[in-house]
């Protein structure tokens, strides 16, 4: 992705997730854009801390929770609404008690994006796109965020 795109959904979700994650914005200023793809630490997971592993956590239990009924597409425009709140709420965690070395904060600046992204298809908020869209697009995040993060308690959904 390139640095003006990641630039422009940052916003674009800011815009759509409201005012509890505008300190997004800010941070995005304070550490500058994140690199065009995921990457490891010099074939290394990056690091991680208790906030960031905590908000995760978050996020894979909801999302996981929810998998029944978005595979036997049972999943109401509430439910994928409620979804969508908890994932923002997480991620507005993870921006507020952002303590990662910058290299690894920028790693992680694509997975925030990826899930912003499919919070606000979730949320109904992209017309062109359906909301399972949005929570296929959250479980990839939380994959790669297992990829490249290291929290040795974290599991990848099985989907």
């Amino acid at each position: 992705m390139k640095p003006y795109t990641f630039v422009a959904l940052t916003v674009l979700s800011l815009a759509a997730a409201g005012p509890a994650l505008a300190a997004t914005d800010a941070h995005e200023h304070h550490h500058g854009t994140a690199p065009a793809s995921l990457q490891l630490n010099a074939g290394k997971k990056w690091q991680t801390d208790a906030p960031l592993r905590a908000a995760m956590g978050q996020i894979r239990q909801s999302m996981a929770a929810a998998l029944h009924a978005i595979h036997a597409n049972k999943m109401s425009a509430k439910g994928y609404d409620g979804l969508a709140k908890q994932v923002e709420g997480a991620v507005g965690e993870i921006v507020a008690n952002c303590k990662l070395p910058p290299a690894a904060d920028a790693q992680l600046h694509i997975v925030v994006a990826e899930l912003l992204a499919g919070a606000e298809q979730m949320g109904g908020k992209v017309k062109q796109g359906k909301r399972v869209e949005g929570a296929v697009k959250v479980i990839g995040a939380l994959d790669n965020y297992g990829k490249y993060f290291d929290d040795a308690g974290f599991q990848p959904i099985p989907h």
